[in-house]
């Protein structure tokens, strides 16, 4: 009984870890790029003073701020900050192939993705955007207690191989970001890219892989099982299946990339053995140019 306690108590420990870690690591990674367009304070209306400027043709007189103008022989007019926030929906693949990775100082597919979704999220809910997932799950908001129910809900892993990107509760006119690797059946992935389109809705692909999935570097005797244990393929000659694999992989990346344009989204192709900043970089500037 006592091992048995013990074993539970170390399984709730290791689970208790797993999003907190993941929101350390996504916050230090956030911190290292600096705040573009997205999130910029931006002239117009609301409550907040935001800054004072010179009057231009075209201002009124009641737009003059007369305390200001009366400083000096120039005249002020006081602007104030834009206030309407852009929702933002998040959508990471947690099937079980993204919990693949081909070498132990590798992260996984799944580290990875929730690493960049979280630390985009993080950016975009400072810059003043509400951000959340689709569906309705956890519909878009803002706020530090947001970034911490995203962490915890992103830290749980899906039990089927493959994942589909929900579709549901797409908010008319709003951002998104999809993450996965994208090995598995593609046809849900454009018909969620449609409903998207059709509601306005412009975002990002994010597609990681490992770099043993774009090398193939296997040759002789080799089983291929899949992560979840469901699929299972043996050969004896693994380099005679090197070439049809990569134009599969690669027919497949361009759909994605065809996909992406058809619909007014935008596709990146990420590698585990690259930086993980270096796709932050890359999503949260593709998401702050199609800012609408």
């Amino acid at each position: 009984m006592n091992e048995r306690i013990a074993l539970l108590r170390r399984d709730a420990q290791e689970e208790a870890s797993r999003f907190p870690a993941l929101l350390a690591r996504a916050e230090h990674l956030a911190g290292t790029v600096l705040l573009g367009e997205h999130g910029r304070r931006r002239a117009g209306m609301g409550d907040d003073f935001w800054q004072y400027r010179p009057l231009r043709p075209g201002d009124t007189y009641r737009s003059i701020d007369w305390r200001r103008s009366g400083r000096g022989d120039e005249q002020f007019v006081r602007e104030r900050e834009w206030q309407i926030a852009q929702s933002v929906q998040l959508w990471v693949d947690g099937g079980a192939s993204m919990r693949f990775a081909s070498d132990k100082d590798l992260p996984s597919k799944a580290e990875r993705a929730r690493l960049v979704a979280l630390a985009t999220a993080i950016l975009l809910i400072r810059g003043g955007e509400r951000v959340g997932f689709t569906g309705w799950s956890l519909p878009p908001r803002n706020g530090d207690v947001q970034v911490l129910r995203l962490a915890e809900a992103l830290s749980e892993d899906g039990g089927e191989e493959y994942s589909e990107p929900e579709a549901r509760g797409m908010i008319p006119h709003a951002r998104a970001l999809f993450v996965s690797d994208f090995l598995g059946d593609l046809d849900p992935v454009e018909a969620a890219l449609t409903k998207a389109a059709d509601r306005g809705v412009r975002g990002v692909l994010c597609q990681v892989l490992d770099p043993s999935e774009e090398s193939f570097p296997f040759k002789g005797r080799t089983v291929f099982e899949s992560v979840g244990g469901t699929l299972a393929h043996e050969t004896l000659k693994a380099s005679d299946l090197r070439d049809r694999y990569l134009d599969r992989l690669h027919a497949r990346k361009d759909r994605l990339a065809q996909l992406s344009r058809l619909t007014g989204w935008q596709y990146l192709c990420h590698h585990t053995s690259d930086s993980a900043q270096s796709a932050l970089l890359w999503v949260y500037r593709a998401m702050d140019g199609g800012h609408g």
